[in-house]
């Protein structure tokens, strides 16, 4: 089997699996988008690089698994960054529930001693 025949067919199998990943029925997290964009960035600049060269299967698999390191990264501490700011979102609208809870209690203990 010979290098461009060994990489087209890596190159093959990489897009079905993502095809078939991509049809799981739920969103992509922005992680997986992330890795996605960052693959096929890194695909079509490996390819343009590799053509220069005469490898244009070999750049464009080079660069696809490199950008896809760099998108996961990027899409991971985006990802990160989105769960974080949930958490904070979640911890104010509890403490806004608390207050308005307590604003009640006061003011029934108002009416009650306005009413003593």
């Amino acid at each position: 089997m010979t290098m461009r025949h060994a990489l087209s067919t890596l190159l093959i199998v990489l897009a079905a699996s993502l095809l078939l990943a991509a049809c799981s029925g739920q969103p992509l997290s922005t992680r997986e988008k992330g890795t996605l964009g960052g693959a096929g960035l890194g695909a079509g600049a490996g390819a343009i690089i590799g053509a220069m060269v005469g490898a244009p299967g070999a750049g464009a698999a080079i660069g696809g698994a490199l950008g896809g390191l760099g998108g996961y990264a990027v899409g991971n501490s985006m990802q990160n960054s989105e769960a974080q700011q949930q958490q904070t979102q979640n911890q104010v609208q509890q403490q806004q529930q608390e207050i308005e809870r307590q604003r009640r209690q006061l003011q029934q203990l108002q009416q009650q001693q306005e009413t003593e």
